[in-house]
């Protein structure tokens, strides 16, 4: 499958940074090994009556810092590899942002379209029942990933307070707000996102994001969101947008308003004629100042590295840019931030969701916004520290500060016995 060998991705990315800091061999064990991985498999009772057996995963990294936390999707591609990666990159993302979780991840191996939506409840349901065991508001907080919602949320949190008898607001994030969802949290990936492309642009090109060619690959939540913030709020010209039925290029400027609200409509860009029509392929090869892939993973890899003209690439998807891709850009002298740091805006705000849900105490629009702000800039100026630093790449920075705030936290606490 395509996104088999992730988990050797990311080690590769981390080793190189352990290497730099002179990680101890001890440590270093610790931190590659995942605390516990849960696989099951479970009956669901489909609307003719035949029964279908689903394959899940619930895997979770680290928990020294506080619960694990993580999201669950449903995707035909689904596999171990891809959840146990996505856990492990789940630690790091919590640790730069400055959130007290560590990381997990979940996944059904299901193409939730051809499911009714009785069928999709049920499964949903029951697989929440199944990993149940090993989480809880204070153990492992799941929230929404590829193909999952607020309404599948609210699912797992009935499913969950069923169980212990009592309303649990804490045990998932990415709820409705009428459930105890936290206002910002649909935005929050693609604000962060874009807030850190503010960041970059100051701080490696020296200039304003205003008026800069940004192109962006993937337009479901993050993408959409990205594009539309960048344009509005910060006057950036997103000339390229795409999801998987292709992509569209405009020199001039996509009206991302117009694209946010016809894809909302029509659940893609699928017949959208805004632009010039191009490949995704092509869109990773657009001259432009901003590239941002916000897809699946690897889409930048060793076979299209070298044709990247963007002068900043920006990873909004999980393991965007793979290590040899990493390599060629690095050579080339394109600057790239990391998917953990420029992502890290929807465990934000699920972390500010989970903190109203403890508390019954929820916060206006203004002050999750002003929070979301802070905490990213603050990872950013800590990323670029070590970069300065230690004269290495972004990546290899941020991976530096997260692997030193969980190492120092694992020496704190000891070894027990």
């Amino acid at each position: 499958m395509a996104n088999e060998g992730l988990f050797e991705d990311a080690l590769q990315q981390f080793n190189r940074a352990a290497s730099l800091m002179k990680l101890d061999d001890g440590m270093r064990q610790i931190l590659s090994t995942h605390k516990r991985g849960l696989r099951v498999q479970f009956p669901v009772k489909m609307d003719n009556g035949s029964v279908r057996v689903f394959t899940g995963y619930r895997y979770q990294h680290n928990t020294t810092r506080g619960p694990a936390k993580g999201g669950v999707r449903y995707h035909p591609n689904v596999n171990e590899d891809e959840i146990k990666t996505l856990s492990f990159l789940m630690t790091w993302k919590c640790a730069v942002a400055g959130i007290p979780y560590g990381g997990s991840k979940g996944g059904i191996k299901v193409d939730p379209n051809e499911l009714s939506e009785g069928e999709l409840e049920r499964m949903s349901r029951r697989y929440f029942s199944e990993i149940s065991p090993f989480i809880g508001p204070e153990t492992d907080i799941p929230a929404p990933d590829v193909n999952t919602n607020p309404k599948i949320m609210s699912w797992f949190l009935d499913t969950y307070s069923m169980g212990v008898g009592h309303s649990a607001l804490g045990i998932v994030t990415g709820k409705p707000l009428e459930l105890g969802g936290s206002l910002g949290r649909t935005e929050a990936t693609g604000r962060g996102v874009s807030i850190i492309t503010n960041e970059a642009i100051k701080y490696f090109l020296g200039d304003e994001l205003k008026g800069k060619t940004v192109a962006i690959q993937g337009f479901g939540n993050v993408g959409s969101y990205t594009a539309l913030i960048l344009n509005q709020e910060y006057g950036a010209k997103v000339v390229a947008i795409s999801d998987i039925t292709g992509g569209y290029y405009n020199p001039e400027g996509i009206n991302t308003k117009e694209a946010f609200d016809y894809a909302l409509e029509h659940k893609s860009l699928e017949g959208y004629h805004q632009g010039q029509k191009i490949t995704n392929e092509e869109l990773l090869e657009l001259d432009v100042d901003v590239l941002i892939p916000a897809a699946l993973e690897r889409a930048i890899t060793e076979d299209n590295a070298d044709n990247v003209k963007a002068k900043l690439i920006i990873e909004a998807a999980n393991g965007a840019t793979t290590p040899e891709a990493d390599a060629i850009l690095r050579s080339r002298g394109v600057k790239l931030v990391p998917d953990f740091l420029t992502n890290a805006g929807g465990v934000t705000v699920s972390y500010f969701e989970w903190v109203q849900g403890l508390y019954s105490y929820f916060w206006d629009l203004d002050d999750v916004r002003k929070a979301l702000d802070r905490a990213m800039k603050n990872a950013f100026e800590d990323g670029v520290k070590v970069h300065e630093e230690f004269n290495t790449d972004m990546r290899t920075a941020l991976y530096i500060v997260a692997i030193n705030k969980v190492a120092t936290a694992t020496r704190l606490r000891g070894i027990f016995p």
